[in-house]
């Protein structure tokens, strides 16, 4: 009934789109060029998600998401120009024959450059989520910033700390460009490199052929990881529930195959002449219907309350909700999850929009309250839309400063 409902949505869409194109072309042609893809990207669709042994957001499944999302969202917008004109013209037909007791009710024509207006909208998501898709996707940005603790040891001034997260193993296709990726993390040249999460996008097979590159990630004083709410194999069905487990010790194993050391509840403590700050990792917690296993206080057994703390949790949620206000004080959260929906719009220092800001209240980049701060990481890798539209894959490098910071 679902599949029904929604091929219904589609085809009001197209009928909208498909009359935009008669409208303002002279040739029969064209529009039915696209009334045929429009029809095809569909049909894929519907394939893709009805064969029964194909699970998760990877190869072709996760393409036909995306040149879905590439037909619909144009039409979408070609919709509620022309809805909106068709409520201009009924209610005009209606007034003149109200008003000026005409004999035969009729409604305006459709006018053509409403019609031009709409498909010129369309054409700007149209081309940017095919941008997304080929180029966007693997379009790493190295974002900077410097924090300032007045509670920082010394020993710890200008420790520069690498973050990425969401690296979602399953969904790459192209060495090359994660290669790319990852020597822009080496070079960063940072002290400690960490990983806050979804390493894959259901299982532990699908790092097979990325784990050699991803464990070429090195940094002085080590990397350090947490799962993420993809790497518990959740969202795909399983032969058993040993077989679910069995996929949750590879993906263990994956982590140390690769030099990784993997936080379970747990902390390790980094130290530099004399002095050390905690790094604490949590199991994924998210508020809603995510998984809730991450555990503050079996992470933090033996922490003393004065140590400068640096926590890893995959889920911003968890800082609002348990971390922000936690009377030991977590000086920094690192945590990813929302990809910053991998689209949207953003101009540094002035303007910063996306969906999903309205499911999260931290979605991408630093927030602080009280002297506490999280960076939400936009994500390394991309799920079901294979692409990047404004929110651009993140290697985020903070650096540690003590004192206060300038005016």
């Amino acid at each position: 009934m679902r599949w029904i409902v929604f091929v219904i949505i589609y085809l009001i869409l197209d009928i909208y789109a498909f009359q935009a194109f008669k409208t303002i072309s002279r040739y029969t042609w064209i529009y039915y060029i696209y009334l045929f893809f429009s029809l095809l990207v569909l049909a894929n669709l519907l394939y893709q998600f009805n064969i029964p042994e194909k699970q998760g957001w990877a190869g072709a499944r996760s393409y036909s998401v995306g040149f879905f999302l590439v037909f619909f969202v144009p039409k979408l917008l070609v919709f509620f120009l022309l809805f909106g004109e068709d409520l201009v013209r009924l209610v005009t037909g209606t007034v003149h024959k109200i008003a000026y007791t005409e004999k035969d009710f009729s409604i305006p024509s459709r006018r053509k450059f409403i019609s031009q207006i709409a498909m010129g909208v369309a054409a700007i998501p149209f081309a940017s989520l095919l941008y997304g898709m080929y180029q966007g996707r693997y379009n790493y940005k190295v974002l900077k910033y410097v924090l300032y603790f007045d509670d920082l040891p010394e020993a710890f001034d200008k420790y520069r700390i690498t973050q990425i997260s969401d690296i979602h193993a399953g969904s790459f296709d192209n060495p090359e460009k994660i290669q790319y990726g990852i020597d822009l993390i080496n070079e960063q040249g940072s002290d400690v490199i960490t990983f806050t999460g979804d390493l894959v996008n259901n299982k532990a097979s699908e790092m097979e052929d990325w784990k050699g590159l991803f464990g070429s990630l090195k940094a002085k004083d080590g990397v350090y990881s947490v799962l993420g709410n993809h790497d518990y194999g959740d969202y795909v069905e399983w032969e058993s529930s040993a077989a679910k487990r069995e996929n949750l010790e590879a993906l263990k194993e994956v982590h140390s195959a690769m030099g990784w050391n993997l936080l379970l509840n747990e902390h390790r403590y980094l130290e530099k002449n004399g002095q050390r700050i905690a790094l604490v990792g949590v199991e994924n917690w998210g508020a809603g219907g995510f998984k809730k296993k991450g555990d503050l206080d079996k992470a933090a057994t033996a922490i003393v309350d004065d140590d400068f703390k640096v926590l890893l949790s995959h889920d911003p949620s968890f800082w609002q909700e348990k971390i922000k206000n936690d009377p030991r004080k977590y000086h920094l959260t690192l945590s990813g999850h929302t990809h910053g929906m991998q689209f949207g719009i953003e101009i540094p220092g002035w303007f910063r929009w996306s969906p999903v800001q309205y499911r999260y209240e931290n979605w991408a980049g630093i927030y602080e309250e009280m002297g506490r701060y999280i960076n939400v990481n936009r994500g390394f890798g991309f799920l079901a839309y294979p692409g990047r539209v404004g929110i651009w894959p993140e290697i985020s490098v903070i650096e540690l400063r003590k004192g206060t910071a300038p005016a």
